[in-house]
This record gives C-alpha cells, structure tokens and sequence, in this order.
C-alpha cells in the first residue's frame, strides 16, 4: 500500500467521522443523494441518516433507465458513490431537533466501474487527461439568472420581477432581498460569494462565487442553480435560467473563467510578454477557436440558446479573441499573475455545467497538445464592424441555430473523444428530437402573423 493511499484513506475516514458528528450535532434525519441525467437536471434519492454506512459505501441503487441518457431497461440497475467532500446540511430545512442533509454523488455500475453515462464521470476523466499533461483546472463560472412572479397555484408567470437596470440598488431592485437570502444559503453550503449584484436586463440578476478545480466549481453550479430556484420560490417568485426569456432585452450567460496550473504556478502567466501571457494560453486560446462549433451544443443546448446569441444584446457570437474587448468570443481580464485566465462568454446557464467545463478544457488541451497557433487578437468592437470588415478580418460566426450546433456536433471526432461514446450518442440523439419537436411545432409567431392574413 503506498503512502499516498494510505493518506487518502486516513483524510476518508476524518472527513466520514465529521459527517457522523454533523449529523448528530444537528440532528439530520434525510440524507438526499443527489446527481444530474445528461441535461445537467439535479435528480435525487432521499434516505434516511440512519442509512449511512451504506450511503457511504455506495450501496444505493436506483433505475438508470428512468433517467434522460442513462440506460436502456435492459442494463437499468445504476448504483450512486457519494462524495463525502460535499456533505453540507440545507440551511433551510433546519427546525428545532430536524434538519436535511445532501450529498453530490458519481454514479457506478454494479460492478462497482465508474458508469460512462454520468457527467460528473466525464468530467474526472477530463481532469485525468490535463493531470497526465502535469495540469490542474481552475475554473471560475458566472450564472446569470431571471426572476418572474408566480400566480396563486406557484406556476411562473410571464411578469418580471422588477424593472431595475444594471447595478441598480433598491427601491428599484426588488431583488435585494432575494440575493441576500440566496447569499446566505450558499455561504452556509460553503460558498465564498465575490458580488452580488442585478444585472443589465430588468429582472435579471448574478451571484458570483470564487472559483475552484473543475469538479468542484461544476458541483457548485448545480448547487447554485438548485439554490437560486429553491430560496425564490419562498418569496413568491420563480428562478430561470433560461437563455433568453424575454425578447428585446439582453439574455443570460454563464461565462467560464479557465486557468491551467502546473503546481502551484499558473501555466497561462508569463511576465515577459507583451500581454502577459504564456505560449501555453495562446495555445488554448487557439484550441478553443479551433473547436468552439464543434462543442457549441453542449455549451449553448437549446433551441432557446441561439435567440441570445445574437448582434445587439452583449452576447459574443463571433469567432476572435481579445485582452479586454467584450465583443469578442474569448475574453483575457485585466488580473494576472495567479489570476491569468481565459473567458469564455458564450455558455449559457441552461449547459450541463460537467459537459461544459470538460468541452471548454479538452479543446484548450488539444491546442496546447497540437502547438496550435492563435490568430492575432481583435481589438475593435465587432458588434458595430459591417460585414466586408469581419470577412477581411476571417472573423467566423457560432453556430446560428441549434440545427446548425447539432451539425457541427455530429461531424466533430473531437466532441466525440471529449465526451466519450456513451455520452457522445445519447446527446446528439436527444438534441435531434429536441430540434425536431421544436422544428414541427406551431409556434404563436406563426398564428399572430400567418391566422389572420391567409
């Protein structure tokens, strides 16, 4: 046995004895086992606390073939491995004498395998494959979100929840109280939030929370969402984070933030250059540019994805690069040092945060593997560039629709490898139908416009 499996062990059994105490000190009778079907949807097993040592032990099994891009009813039986790191008790279910508890689990065969289907799975092998480069991922994610009132039976209206702009405080952010209750109930989770704020579109509104290591800052986007729907419900209202909700104001985006570190050095940082970037972030810039259509419909996974993603409302669908220009695609902040990252705005916070960061990083990994080249930065606002500019410029589009996204999916070896067979073929198949069902639909555009006049 090798030290460092010893010490994992000895960590294990220190991090299982606090949750034993946790449990006990705060009198934690449901234990809810949490994971997420390809989509990224947070699914659920509740048990009771009693039952720990066979939570602990991975002997919870459920029907995978209920679950959207798991398994076929004839291999259906899919067993759930807790992580014991992300034990944490719901601030808002502790009574007096009661309180839940959750884990965010990975799910395994019944031979005991890690199960190819799960995304959370996807993504530890991303991880595996930059820590064979000798790379850690750091990833910092912002989910925007909108608030709209509900009715008298709690169903989501079509009214927004304020009328504030960007920044603004209150009385116009009728958020305010929202944020601070959802504020609360991620730092109890053990979040470290950075800014709190409403956001460009009325109605729309941003946590933002420090970043982590892949896995981690993926599990805390699930928790995140989970979180923001929870708290606004209790106030009446309802939490979305659909892409684009509401026509003729800015949707919302889930920009990724990624920096690989080779120790405990950032690998995207170089002092002596003229933008203070080393040759390994101008080859993951240069990856990203490379494979950013072919993985669009897994950062951009709705038919809804592509109404945001368009000239005019902020969002970046041209194919560039810049230290400091929004306009562009992939965005270098000012912070460097440690802090030296790349930004990806196109993601939107309807993506399987797991697919997402694993797409976002094994295309920065193939740059930097393949020693590709990135094209020189584009600093002039593309938004207001006319076309024969952009052509002269060889600046290209995203995907225009999620028919398109699909397309490019469907032909790419790359989503392919990123994603594994498994997760590769129940996707395209999913997002086919889903184009499909959109595709033949009669749309109330269609009625408004076409019932009347012919």
């Amino acid at each position: 046995m090798t030290q460092t499996l010893i010490s994992n062990i000895t960590t294990e059994t220190a991090v299982l004895e606090q949750i034993e105490e946790t449990i006990k000190e705060k009198n934690v009778e449901l234990l809810h086992l949490q994971f997420v079907d390809i989509e990224g949807i947070l699914k659920h097993i509740t048990v009771t606390s009693e039952q720990l040592e066979d939570v602990v032990e991975g002997k919870m099994m459920f029907d995978g073939s209920s679950i959207t891009g798991f398994s076929p009813i004839n291999k259906s039986d899919l067993y759930l491995q807790p992580d014991l790191a992300t034990f944490a008790v719901l601030p808002w279910t502790v009574e007096e004498g009661y309180s839940e508890a959750r884990f965010l689990c990975s799910v395994k065969n019944p031979d005991g395998t890690l199960f190819e289907g799960d995304t959370r799975n996807v993504l530890k092998k991303t991880m595996e494959r930059a820590a064979d480069k000798g790379f850690t991922i750091s990833v910092g994610p912002e989910l925007e979100f909108f608030l709209f009132k509900t009715d008298e039976n709690g169903y989501a209206t079509r009214e927004l929840g304020d009328k504030a702009g960007y920044f603004e405080p209150s009385p116009h952010d009728l958020g305010e109280r929202v944020r601070l209750e959802i504020y609360r109930a991620l730092k109890a989770l053990g979040f470290t939030i950075e800014a709190s704020h409403h956001e460009v579109a009325e109605g729309q509104h941003e946590l933002s929370f420090k970043y982590a290591d892949a896995l981690t800052a993926a599990d805390r986007s699930t928790t995140y969402k989970w979180v923001v729907k929870t708290i606004a419900k209790k106030f009446g209202l309802h939490a979305t984070f659909m892409p684009k909700p509401v026509f003729g104001i800015n949707g919302s985006g889930m920009h990724v933030n990624m920096s690989f570190f080779e120790g405990s050095e950032n690998a995207f940082f170089d002092p002596s250059d003229e933008l203070q970037l080393s040759e390994k972030a101008y080859q993951f810039i240069a990856g990203l540019l490379e494979n950013v259509k072919s993985f669009a419909a897994v950062t951009n996974p709705l038919v809804n994805s592509y109404k945001r993603l368009v000239p005019g409302y902020e969002a970046p669908c041209y194919l560039a690069w810049s230290a400091s220009n929004r306009s562009a695609l992939i965005r270098i902040p000012a912070k460097k040092g440690l802090a030296t990252r790349v930004e990806l705005r196109c993601p939107d916070p309807s993506a399987n945060p797991y697919l997402t960061f694993a797409v976002i990083a094994s295309a920065g990994l193939d740059g930097i593997e393949k020693g590709l080249e990135a094209p020189a930065p584009i600093n002039e606002d593309i938004f207001h560039m006319t076309e024969e500019r952009k052509a002269e410029l060889g600046i290209d589009n995203l995907p225009g629709s999620l028919k398109e996204a699909i397309s490019e999916l469907e032909s790419s070896e790359f989503a392919y490898k990123a994603l594994g067979g498994h997760v590769y073929n129940e996707y395209v198949s999913l997002k086919k139908a889903e184009w499909d069902s959109y595709r033949t639909a009669v749309h109330s555009w269609e009625i408004e416009n076409y019932q009347s006049k012919f």
